[in-house]
This record gives structure tokens, C-alpha cells and sequence, in this order.
């Protein structure tokens, strides 16, 4: 499974900065399962030192990471909702994605003006986060519009239940609350995933600051930020879209000197996608050996023949066993024949639950 994250921000706040250095990374792979890239989506790898463990382990003939797909939502202004912009044409776009998002501007520049006026990015959060409740509002109201009399004088209870959930997330959206801030039941959720609600979706907040501040790792905005995401359990990220350009143009080996020199490790992009792993609950399994070698996105709480499906759904529908060893493992003993002779490799069934860093393979019969 591709992780997609949609990206939305006010202009000039280095959205597009951002995602110009995402694009420059783009995956353009025969064995990788993207042959075309519109302009408005960037691909890049999930980075995990355990696969390139693997890769030089086995020398497998192919090597396929996990990827992370972008959709850069462009023009979001003011009233995008009402077809200000250019945001309303693309708000459709990230119905579908796992996350969003947010880059806010906490950087001072007297060169770079700010559509608002001045540096205020809470007043920047709010203005694009009542777009979002708006473009969900604006389905929700369509989806009420075309049941007409039933809303008022349906008796079945389906209808009920949608008409239901639907009125709880407009009284909810109207007072500027998003939707994943409201609790909702089993039934509830089963019906809002037919609509796709932007505000429903994990929020992560990329808070683009300074070359100056970047080794500091906060300034007075980037904290009011955190404070903000800490009230709504959204995710929050500091980084510099300049800098992630600079280092989009660079090999390895210059960008680690580059990040060095800066006193970072991690690259905001790199931080940006482990940050999306931990709020969506996702981890790695690995498929390993002299054929291919390849990371796979689960979400955590999945069990061996869920995880089979994401493969191949026969691995799934004739799932018998799974032979697992953890990488640790591997790592540790240096083979997988020394991981078998040290009782390491499992046999689990399909209560297992697969745990992040498991090495995997699938035994399944089609004809079941």
C-alpha cells in the first residue's frame, strides 16, 4: 500500500517549495508499480536502513521500498470552498489520501509577503481548516439535499442511521470542529466512509521555519503550533522547505555532510513520513530473498493473513501458514539459515498478529 498524503497551506508559505522538493525525488522505477505522475503528485521512498540490510544481505535482483505519495493541493485561499483560488478544483483530490498536510509559515521574510498580511500561523491553521469544514459541509448538505423527504419521514432504520450521522457532523462542523475530533460509534463510522470527509482525516502540521531556526528546532510560532496540535491530537513537524529543496539536489553522501554541517539527522521530509507512520499506527513487514527484496506498509493490529492480502489477495483467500523470523533476528545472527538452526523462524497462523520488522513468507494454497 502507497501511504498518500494530501498537502494544503495558504500561498507563500512555502507549500510549494516543499513539494517541489518532494517532486525532484520522484520514483520513476520500471518495477515500481507508478508509470505515470501527474504534475500535482510527488512519489518518494519510505527510508529504512533494515531494507538496505537486506539488499545487501541477499544482492536480490530487484529492491522495492515502501513508497509515500504527495498530492499537492494548490491555491488554497480564503473562501477555496466557494471557488476562490484555485483550491475548490482540488479539494476533491485528497478525499482519498491517509493524511494531510498543513504547512504553516514560521519564518519572518520581508521579501516573501504574506496573503494575510503578516506571520500568524495559528490565524493561517484556522482559515484553512474552516476551507476543509466547509468542502465537507458542502457534501454533507448535497448528500441531505438528494434524500429529500426521507430526512423528515424515513422509517428505515439504514436511512436513519445515515441521516443521523450526517446531523451530528453538521452540528459538530458548524461550531468548527472537525470531524476527527468527534467520537463516533462502529455504525457511525461505517457510514462515513462512504463520503470520504476531508476533516476526518489525521492532521499532520509541517511547520516551515528558517535555515536559522532549523538547528534550534523551534522558535516562538513553531511552539504556538505545538500547543494548537496538542489540543486536537494532530501530529506537528518542524522543518525547512529550503533546505529540503537544497538537499533534493544532492547525492548521499553530500547530504548527510549537508545535515552534519546543520546539526540535523533526519531531513524534514524524512521526518514528515515517520511522523505520518506513527499517527496512522502504520509499520513494515519485509518479503526477503534472492529474487526481491521489498518493504510493505500494515497497519499495526493486523494479522498474518491480512498482511498476506496486501501482497496478493490468494495469499490471503488460501492462507495457511506464515514462516516468520523477526530482522532483529537476522541481524543478529547474520543468515537466515543460523536464525533457523537458532530456533528463530516461526510457524504462525492466522490469529497471528504480524509485528513491525517481521520477515516474512507466505504459505497459501489457491484452490482452498
Amino acid at each position: 500500500m502507497a501511504l498518500k498524503a494530501g498537502i494544503v497551506g495558504l500561498p507563500n508559505v512555502g507549500k510549494s517549495t516543499l513539494f517541489n522538493a518532494i517532486t525532484k525525488k520522484n520514483i520513476l522505477a520500471a518495477n515500481y508499480p507508478f508509470a505515470t505522475i501527474d504534475p500535482n503528485i510527488g512519489v518518494v521512498t519510505v527510508p529504512d536502513s533494515r531494507l538496505d540490510y537486506l539488499n545487501d544481505l541477499y544482492h536480490p535482483k530487484s529492491l522495492v521500498p515502501t513508497a509515500y505519495e504527495f498530492i499537492d493541493i494548490a491555491g488554497l485561499v480564503k473562501g477555496a470552498s466557494n471557488g476562490e483560488g484555485l483550491g475548490n478544483k482540488f479539494l476533491s483530490h485528497i478525499r482519498e489520501v491517509d493524511a494531510i498536510v498543513e504547512v504553516v509559515r514560521c519564518f519572518e521574510d520581508k521579501d516573501i509577503t504574506h496573503v494575510e498580511g503578516g506571520v500568524d500561523p495559528i490565524r493561517d491553521i484556522e482559515i484553512i481548516n474552516v476551507e476543509l469544514i466547509l468542502a465537507d459541509l458542502e457534501v454533507i448538505n448535497n448528500r441531505l439535499s438528494r434524500l429529500g423527504k426521507k430526512v423528515t419521514m424515513t422509517k428505515d432504520k439504514q436511512e436513519l442511521l445515515e441521516i443521523n450521522t450526517l446531523k451530528k457532523c453538521v452540528e459538530n462542523l458548524e461550531k468548527n470542529i472537525p470531524l476527527r475530533l468527534v467520537e463516533f460509534d462502529e455504525n457511525e463510522m461505517a457510514v462515513l466512509r462512504n463520503f470520504s470527509f476531508i476533516t476526518l482525516k489525521p492532521m499532520i502540521y509541517a511547520a516551515n521555519v528558517s535555515e536559522e531556526v532549523i538547528a534550534v528546532g523551534h522558535n516562538e510560532y513553531t511552539d504556538k503550533v505545538s500547543l494548537y496540535a496538542e489540543k486536537e491530537n494532530a501530529g506537528v513537524i518542524v522543518m525547512c522547505a529550503k533546505i529540503e529543496a537544497e538537499l533534493a539536489d544532492m547525492g548521499d553522501e553530500d547530504k548527510k555532510l549537508f545535515m552534519a554541517d546543520l546539526g540535523i539527522n533526519n531531513s524534514g521530509l524524512d521526518k514528515l513520513i515517520f511522523a505520518t507512520y506513527n499517527l496512522l499506527g502504520l509499520a513494515t513487514f519485509f518479503t526477503a530473498g534472492e529474487d526481491e527484496c521489498r518493504a510493505w506498509t500494515f497497519r499495526v493490529g493486523a494479522k498474518a493473513p491480512n498482511c498476506a492480502g496486501i501482497i496478493h489477495t490468494d495469499f490471503e483467500k488460501g492462507f495457511i501458514k506464515a514462516e516468520v523470523m523477526s530482522f532483529d533476528d537476522l541481524k543478529q545472527y547474520g543468515t537466515e539459515v543460523k536464525v533457523k538452526e537458532a530456533g528463530k523462524v516461526r510457524l504462525e497462523g492466522k490469529d497471528y498478529l504480524m509485528k513491525d520488522g517481521d520477515i516474512a513468507y507466505f504459505r497459501f494454497n489457491v484452490s482452498k
